[in-house]
């Protein structure tokens, strides 16, 4: 006679984190330390890295001395030497030292300033993998030149990976985690079926859904011009920093999904393909085996141009694309 299977009880916990809110749904049995645990991995996290609090490790390091080594905590090393590596791999597509233009197009804790965008639309930018140097042995790091290092496109990527890493030690195997629009799988769901994601529709109200996929022991990332953007003479210019100017982007795609192993990975990813744009960070994602969707404005709706997974070509339609009304 065949043992009968057990099925595991479904939890969700949430809290507020980053200004929005993380989220994990498990399948398994809660111990009672399980929650604060979460709630405690992306508080540390956020007081690293915040941006809005002068008080947090990134602000230090941001307002420290010249050619000063500056003790900097396990998480902001994790996601500084990610972030440089990754400025690398993708030649300053993304790029960590924009936090002037961040504040100064109003979309950190500031309001916007005129003068203060001229500035950062003025001032060479140099590049924080030529300024920052790190010391990850003994956890310090220091600057060559003054950095406004900003890790909005990188830091809950990393904060969902740490939610993964406190179900991991809770020994739960089988859960989804999400901040915002970055999602993680730790594995399928007890049962065996991957679990149900949205790719949410630009504009829609409601948070209405783009399309759906499956995931299973990987992460997808958007990042969008649809939430946080700001409109100078009829045109919508996204809270993405192009780097190359020093102020928001323009004609960017309305939104960019990239699939990988880890959030943080995705995040990143997904910052630096919307900065490419459409051409070049197709070309990008295509040359590094990537699953990418770009979600493009048109008149009559959006285009969807995607690799990897999200490959819509068909017979009649070479360019990798297909076309999709407005929600």
């Amino acid at each position: 006679m065949s043992k009968m299977s057990t099925k595991l009880p479904r939890h969700h916990f949430d809290g507020p984190t980053m200004g929005t809110r993380w989220s994990v749904t498990f399948d398994g049995t809660p111990d009672p330390a399980l929650q604060t645990a979460l709630q405690q991995a992306v508080q540390d996290v956020d007081n690293q890295m915040s941006t809005w609090a002068d008080t947090s490790d990134l602000m230090r390091l941001n307002a420290a001395p010249l050619d000063t080594w500056v003790a900097v905590p396990k998480h902001l090393m994790n996601v500084l030497v990610a972030g440089l590596e990754i400025s690398t791999t993708t030649k300053g597509a993304f790029e960590m030292n924009v936090g002037d233009a961040v504040r100064a197009w109003g979309f950190g804790p500031s309001q916007i300033d005129i003068d203060e965008i001229r500035l950062a639309s003025r001032t060479r930018r140099v590049p924080a993998v030529e300024a920052l140097e790190l010391d990850e042995v003994n956890l310090r790091a220091r600057k060559s030149a003054p950095l406004a290092l900003d890790l909005s496109g990188i830091a809950k990527g990393y904060g969902v990976d740490c939610l993964t890493d406190v179900l991991k030690g809770f020994h739960i195997n089988n859960a989804l985690c999400a901040i915002d629009g970055e999602l993680r799988a730790v594995a399928n769901q007890a049962d065996g079926t991957p679990w149900s994601v949205a790719i949410e529709a630009p504009d829609a109200e409601n948070r209405a859904a783009h399309s759906m996929l499956t995931l299973a022991e990987g992460a997808i990332a958007t990042s969008g011009d649809y939430r946080h953007f700001v409109e100078v003479k009829g045109s919508r210019l996204s809270h993405t920093i192009d780097p190359r100017r020093g102020s928001p982007m323009v004609d960017a795609p309305a939104s960019v999904s990239v699939m990988a192993n880890t959030c943080l990975m995705a995040d990143a990813m997904a910052t630096a393909l919307m900065v490419m744009g459409v051409e070049a960070g197709l070309a990008f994602a295509k040359n590094n085996q990537m699953s990418g969707l770009f979600l493009v404005r048109q008149s009559d709706g959006f285009r969807d141009v995607g690799t990897g997974i999200f490959n819509f070509q068909t017979a009649h339609d070479d360019d990798y694309s297909r076309h999709s009304d407005k929600a």
